[in-house]
């Protein structure tokens, strides 16, 4: 690849069967445009939740980080996936991942948030080819799922090494996820746990990837880190979805700064519609 002149314009060429910097960057954000059409339509999650943002900042235009919805019989299901890398690795396990859900979601009619994560498992084992060997891809997924059934303030949890947060009226409350990933098989095999949790009508939820608190910035060049984050969430759930994005998105340029972003980085905040 080299720059020729061209009237008194430098482009780029490259050499035949290879392709430019141009074509590649183009190529990638179609891609990314593929990506973010798979994510849930606003349509539909105007529907299930009554207020809701999204933080969604990819680190190379296509992301392996995504947000789900998906409506059933009865239910409905709202999850977070952060995959194994970034750019166009990481993009191809969140498509993965994304189908996955879809198609154990669309045989159940009274799921549960732990077998859902489980059936995931298995796929992307299978998908893989993973049987545990140390010269294995170590591809996978992290995700926190949550099931909401229609007329009661129940709702399942499990995780994935991704927690969920609920804020009520100031107090910041973690449900802790199982300390294992989708993907990889362990040497010992466990299910993932399901957690039944009741809720308020104004308690707002979050789920998110670990980009934000692990983004080094900040006068010191150092990590954001759990703690920080937590302070912010608790500090801006009380406002509406629109303004909390604002100062979460101002916060996170603030705190990077000059400095690379290193992962992706996705935030989503809801409250869930349930009544019927």
């Amino acid at each position: 690849m080299f720059g020729e002149i061209d009237g008194g314009l430098t482009k780029t060429v490259a050499p035949a069967g290879q392709v430019t910097m141009e074509e590649y960057l183009a190529s990638l954000r179609y891609a990314g445009v593929i990506q973010h059409s798979l994510l849930p339509l606003p349509a539909l999650m105007d529907i299930l939740l009554s207020d809701y943002f999204v933080t969604y900042i990819p680190k190379d235009i296509v992301s392996g980080d995504f947000y789900y919805v998906y409506r059933g019989r009865g239910f409905f299901c709202v999850a977070a996936g952060d995959c194994t890398g970034h750019g166009v690795p990481g993009a191809l396990l969140s498509i993965l991942g994304l189908s996955f859900l879809n198609e154990i979601l669309q045989c159940q009619t009274a799921p549960r948030a732990n077998r859902v994560l489980n059936q995931m498992r298995e796929k992307m084992m299978n998908a893989l080819h993973q049987t545990g060997k140390l010269t294995e891809a170590r591809d996978s997924i992290d995700m926190a799922l949550c099931i909401f059934t229609y007329n009661t303030y129940e709702l399942q949890f499990s995780g994935a090494d991704r927690p969920l947060f609920i804020v009520r009226e100031g107090e910041l409350r973690e449900i802790k996820p199982d300390k294992m990933s989708i993907g990889l098989a362990p040497l010992r095999e466990e299910p993932f746990s399901n957690k039944i949790i009741s809720f308020s009508e104004d308690d707002m939820f979050y789920l998110f990837s670990d980009g934000f608190p692990d983004q080094f910035g900040g006068s010191n060049d150092k990590k954001f880190r759990y703690s920080q984050f937590r302070g912010l969430i608790t500090r801006v759930a009380a406002m509406g979805a629109a303004e909390q994005k604002q100062i979460i998105d101002d916060e996170f340029a603030e705190w990077k700064g000059d400095a690379q972003q290193i992962d992706d980085v996705m935030v989503f905040g809801f409250k869930p519609q349930i009544k019927r």
